[in-house]
């Protein structure tokens, strides 16, 4: 059966297994979508050095519902593009071109729906006694590698040891909520996390909204890192001696605190076009992330209503 948004959305089980949304989380975001996509299209048509009038040539074979539900698709399973459009009954060519529309407008409005907290807001909740020295408000941050096709050059500076292979790593920050906050430019895979935290710009905008970070034990040295931020992260063991006991409390209520950027990553790595080897080259693949990101963030809106 060919793939559209009146039959597929009959089924709200096929929906959600073939999207990663819920119907209802789809139709609410599918306005917004057509808005912003109709902007772009003036955008992209409204040019002086234009010759031929708007709305000449071939009508596109999808309507634009089914255009971003391609995507969504596509960004869900990571099928190729023959298989993608035997699935919406169109030639691959023309799958590849409704990607290509909609991934930037899905991008877009998935960087607005990242905000970082509010320190105005009565909303953060009690830290441990342990955790007293951790900033109370505060973004979590990681990172995660996937693999992406062997370059023609520079091969070695992509080939990451820790996963025997060449990768792009993405760092992404979340509240203590797990909604996504941030999503930072893709990465050589062998970088090390805080270098692409400095890189990223993260740092400078966390300090000037007096917004904290934590991260895993590749963060250590990011207390001050620039002027104004705060950060935390586990304690190391000493070398040579047995961890403390007061060390071992501590990690342990640390990690209860930063798994949440653990839950987010696996949100994202759900879908296949961040977990899947990466075929599309190098440029450009934040917009994917953050795409998904905007998705994620969108059913955890519909969770919390």
């Amino acid at each position: 059966m060919i793939l559209r948004r009146e039959y597929l959305g009959q089924h709200p089980a096929v929906f959600r297994s073939m999207t990663g949304l819920t119907v209802e989380a789809f139709d609410r975001i599918l306005p917004e979508l057509l808005a912003a996509f109709d902007v772009d299209r003036r955008r992209r048509l409204d040019r002086p050095d234009r010759q031929r009038a708007q709305g000449g040539g071939d009508a596109f074979d999808l309507t634009v519902a089914d255009q971003f539900l391609l995507t969504v698709v596509w960004l869900r399973h990571y099928p190729t593009q023959e298989a993608l459009g035997y699935l919406f009954g169109v030639s691959d060519s023309t799958a590849l071109r409704a990607v290509r529309r909609c991934l930037p407008v899905l991008e877009a409005q998935g960087k607005d729906t990242m905000r970082l907290p509010d320190p105005g807001r009565l909303s953060r909740k009690p830290l441990p006694a342990l955790l007293k020295d951790t900033p109370e408000l505060a973004v979590i941050v990681d990172t995660f590698e996937q693999r992406t096709h062997r370059p023609r050059r520079r091969q070695r500076s992509w080939y990451s040891g820790k996963k025997k292979a060449h990768t792009l790593k993405s760092q992404v920050a979340v509240d203590e909520n797990g909604r996504i906050v941030d999503v930072g430019r893709s990465r050589p895979g062998p970088w090390g996390d805080l270098k692409v935290f400095k890189r990223s710009g993260l740092a400078g905008r966390l300090a000037r909204a007096r917004v904290g970070v934590l991260g895993d034990l590749a963060y250590l040295g990011v207390d001050g890192l620039v002027k104004g931020l705060r950060g935390a992260s586990p304690r190391r063991k000493p070398r040579g001696q047995d961890r403390p006991p007061e060390d071992k409390r501590y990690n342990r209520a640390f990690a209860r605190r930063r798994v949440k950027v653990e839950h987010g990553i696996g949100r994202l790595r759900r879908f296949q076009a961040l977990s899947a080897v990466n075929r599309h080259g190098r440029q450009r693949h934040e917009a994917r992330v953050r795409a998904v990101a905007g998705l994620v963030n969108r059913m955890l809106d519909q969770r919390a209503a």
